[in-house]
This record gives C-alpha cells, structure tokens and sequence, in this order.
C-alpha cells in the first residue's frame, strides 16, 4: 500500500510480511505495542508509523525496515 504527499510516495509491505509469517494483525499490534486499528491502517497505507514502530514492526517482522517501507518519487 502506499500513501502520497507531493510527488513522493510510502509503499508498504507489511501485509505481505505478516501474511508470509502466518501472523494476524491481532497478533502483530500486541507485539508491536499498537492496537490492531493501527496495523490496518499501516497496511492500507491510511498511516505512515513512527520511526520507532517502524522499527518495532521490522524486527518482529524479521527484516529491516527498509524492506517494509520505501519512499519514492512519482
């Protein structure tokens, strides 16, 4: 999913992730520390996380957050 802001883009791959790892939103929010709203809304690309949750996310997701979240010009 992805979010734009003047010519610049987040995509996301957090579903993908959570998918792969056979993991719940429910299950991701509670290890992350957010609410499962949260998640969804992340993977929707309605909200771009805090650097933290980025983080938080990427570790429990196994990879680094660059590999979750990318910025790009459109």
């Amino acid at each position: 999913m992805y979010i734009k802001d003047k010519g610049h883009t987040v995509i996301n791959s957090v579903r993908e992730k959570r998918t792969y790892l056979k993991m719940t939103q429910d299950g991701l929010a509670e290890k992350v520390q957010a609410t499962r709203q949260t998640i969804i809304a992340i993977e929707k690309g309605n909200y771009v996380p805090s650097v933290l949750l980025a983080l938080r996310i990427a570790s429990i997701l196994e990879c680094k957050v660059e590999e979750l979240f990318r910025y790009e010009k459109i």
